[in-house]
Order: structure tokens, then C-alpha cells, then sequence
């Protein structure tokens, strides 16, 4: 009988092969048990393989350097872009295991984000195709945040060394003590706002908060602006101007900053994402 890359028939009984599954692991996101040691020594013991970041590696090297099917990462929102971002290259699928603070990606994909052990189960699951977002080159899986909340985040990186609390207390006021507007344009429209929100598919919003969205596959991009007319706009493609020249953003909550004019797209069900099985 024939044979497939993926099974092979003998007698009566079917075979599958197997998905190889690397795990790339960053200990400063976890908190609580598991810790990242004993997630890394859970994933093996289901063939996975995991490796914990050290200081100074890079995880989207890690993954580029691996052959497996299936890559993964266990870490916060801010962890996972740079690996799908491999797996898109290399059209291998992608697994994300809730390991931070938030997991609002988790949350989306419908994974318990309290069960990182749980979410293991994703390396043998189904597969999924969702929208990916780019500000640039730059790949998002949730949002882009331009001024109050990107200045919080840029605030926030700055006094992370010091304590938890007093970072949070000074990035917050923030919003307090800043209430310039940015200047910006979109597609050429100049938009009096203080707060612009770029989100890959809806979001169920209330500002500076963001709930849930319904679907990761519209194929859209959502824009939301406090106090601008309209408050939302949606579309494939949008570029974002502002007069410095340059913006302090937070890209799936982590602090970089965009030079403009930026072009903001959707890559509509460009990742494959694998999830539990009967999810």
C-alpha cells in the first residue's frame, strides 16, 4: 500500500506519525507551580522538547534553529510573537502555553490560562488558522497600544529593576499628568486622540481595559480611538503617521517604539495554531 508523510497502513491498522514538539520556556514569566523547570521536565516526559531561556538568549533563534513540527512557547503576551513568527516562516504550526500574567492570547485561543500543564495537550491537538497583525514588519497576535497605555508600558520597562509597586504607581500617572494629544493621522486623516488602540480582530472594549474577542479569523484589523470621531474603524490595512516621526508603543504589551509612517495590516489565517483536541 501506499505511503503518506504522515501515516502508513499495515494490515488493518492505521499509524500516524507522531508531531515533533520543541517548547522554548521564559522562567521570568511564570509565577507560582508549575515553576519553568518542572513545566520543562512535564513537556519531555511527553516527548516535548523544552529548553529554558537563559540571560541572553534569544528564543526566536532558538526556535530557528530547531527542525520539530510544532513550536511552542510558555510565557506571557509578550513572549509569543517572536516564535509564531518562525513557525509562520517555516509553515510549522504553533503552540502557546499560558505562563505569564494576562495570557489574554490564551484566553482568546479559548486555553485555561490557569493550566499550563493543561495546555501542553495543544502539541498533540488540532490544528487552527488565525489572522496574525503587522505594525511594519513587526508581527502582533492582540494589539498594538499608541500613547497613554504605550508611555505606561515604556514607563513601566524603565523602573522594572525597582519595586513592582512603585513602577506600577509611576507608570499609572501617566494618565494623570499627560494628556497631550498625539498628532497623528491615519490614512492621511489627521485624529485628535490620546489613546489609539490597533487590534488584530474586535475586541469587546472599555477603556484602558480590553475584554475578550469573539474571533481571531475575521480577517480585520480593529482601530480603536478614545475621544476621536469615529471611536472605531475596521479594515485590512491602515498606515499611522505623527509628526515626530516616531511613537512609543506597546506591542502585544511589550514597549517598542514604531518609526512613522508605520503601515499596519493583517495577514488573514496566516498561523497555524494548534489546541486540545474537542476544543
Amino acid at each position: 500500500m501506499g505511503r503518506t508523510a504522515h501515516s502508513r497502513v499495515r494490515g488493518s491498522q492505521r499509524f500516524e506519525r507522531s508531531l515533533s514538539g520543541f517548547l522554548v520556556i521564559n522562567p521570568r514569566s511564570g509565577k507560582g507551580s508549575p515553576n519553568a523547570d518542572e513545566l520543562a521536565a512535564e513537556a519531555r516526559t511527553r516527548g516535548i522538547e523544552a529548553h529554558v531561556l537563559r540571560a541572553g538568549e534569544d528564543a526566536a533563534e532558538l526556535a530557528r534553529t530547531s527542525s520539530a513540527d510544532v513550536l511552542g512557547v510558555a510565557g506571557g503576551d509578550g513572549s509569543l510573537a517572536q516564535v509564531a513568527e518562525i513557525a509562520l516562516q517555516r509553515g510549522a504550526a504553533f503552540a502557546a502555553v499560558p505562563f505569564g500574567t494576562r495570557n489574554h492570547f490564551a484566553r482568546d485561543l479559548g486555553l485555561d490560562r490557569n493550566d499550563p500543564v493543561g495546555a501542553l495537550d495543544t502539541f498533540r491537538g488540532s490544528e487552527r488558522r488565525i489572522d496574525v497583525g503587522r505594525a511594519g514588519d513587526r508581527l502582533f497576535l492582540n494589539n498594538v497600544s499608541i500613547g497613554m497605555y504605550g508611555r505606561v508600558v515604556h514607563r513601566r520597562e524603565d523602573h522594572r529593576r525597582r519595586r513592582e509597586l512603585f513602577a506600577r504607581a509611576r507608570a499609572w500617572a501617566i494618565l494623570l499628568t499627560h494628556r497631550d494629544r498625539l498628532g497623528l493621522t491615519i490614512d492621511g486623516d489627521p485624529v485628535e486622540t490620546r489613546l489609539l488602540l490597533v487590534a488584530n480582530n474586535a475586541y469587546a472594549l472599555d477603556f484602558p481595559s480590553i475584554g475578550a474577542r469573539e474571533r481571531l479569523d475575521e480577517g480585520r484589523l480593529h482601530l480603536y480611538s478614545l475621544g476621536a470621531n469615529p471611536p472605531e474603524r475596521s479594515g485590512e490595512r491602515f498606515v499611522i503617521d505623527a509628526a515626530p516621526g516616531r511613537l512609543e508603543a506597546a506591542v502585544d504589551g511589550e514597549p517598542e517604539e514604531l518609526q512613522t509612517p508605520v503601515e499596519f495590516r493583517v495577514e488573514p489565517k496566516a498561523l497555524r495554531v494548534l489546541l486540545p483536541k474537542g476544543s
